[in-house]
């Protein structure tokens, strides 16, 4: 997945989701990417897309960007 720039979306990427929430990409389906607190186990019964831990949201499951994502850092 990449972000409305053309940047590939990668594990612990921490982004802008909209106006008030960030996050940080925990896991990567599509990639075969995940981290020790969100491992594959656990979650590649999603099949596609990312997850995102966000601090207004909580976690949220994407299955294609949005529009409003912005990398704040890598």
């Amino acid at each position: 997945m990449n972000y409305p720039d053309g940047t590939k979306i990668k594990v612990g990427d921490k982004l802008q989701l909209w106006d008030g929430c960030i996050g940080i990409v925990v896991c990567s389906i599509d990639d075969d990417e995940y981290t020790t607190d969100y491992t594959k186990e656990d979650w590649d019964y999603l099949k596609e897309g990312i997850l995102i831990d966000s601090d207004a949201a909580g976690l949220i499951h994407y299955t294609e960007p949005e529009d409003e994502f912005k990398l704040i850092n890598q």
